[in-house]
């Protein structure tokens, strides 16, 4: 086996044991319909109703975060290119602070 496969299935298991090492078990309610939709998606892909889940509650928090609206308040804090950046109000500054809290509390 050329040097170059070997190094990438080293990574590669090195890679899959860090995300087993993060990954916590939670327990669940879902509808009747989504979990049809997990076991069709399990047994195109072949992967397991845990590993399908996993993978799409992932993909759909990041794209939570990125979305997660700004609201300006009233308040300035600071300029950038001689524009005020207002505070912001809405839920992203709650849910950072919570991430972080949370996250300190996991360590």
């Amino acid at each position: 086996m050329p040097e170059r496969h070997i190094n990438s299935l080293l990574s590669e298991l090195e890679s899959r044991s860090r995300r087993v090492a993060s990954e916590r078990e939670v327990t669940l309610k879902i509808d009747n319909e989504d979990l049809i939709r997990l076991k069709a998606l399990a047994e195109v892909y072949g992967l397991s109703i845990d590993e399908v889940s996993a993978c799409l509650l992932h993909q759909v928090l990041v794209e939570v975060e990125e979305k997660m609206p700004y609201r300006a308040g009233s308040r300035i804090i600071r300029v950038e290119d001689d524009d005020p950046v207002y505070e912001d109000i809405g839920p992203t500054p709650r849910y950072l602070e919570a991430k972080r809290r949370i996250e300190q509390e996991c360590a």
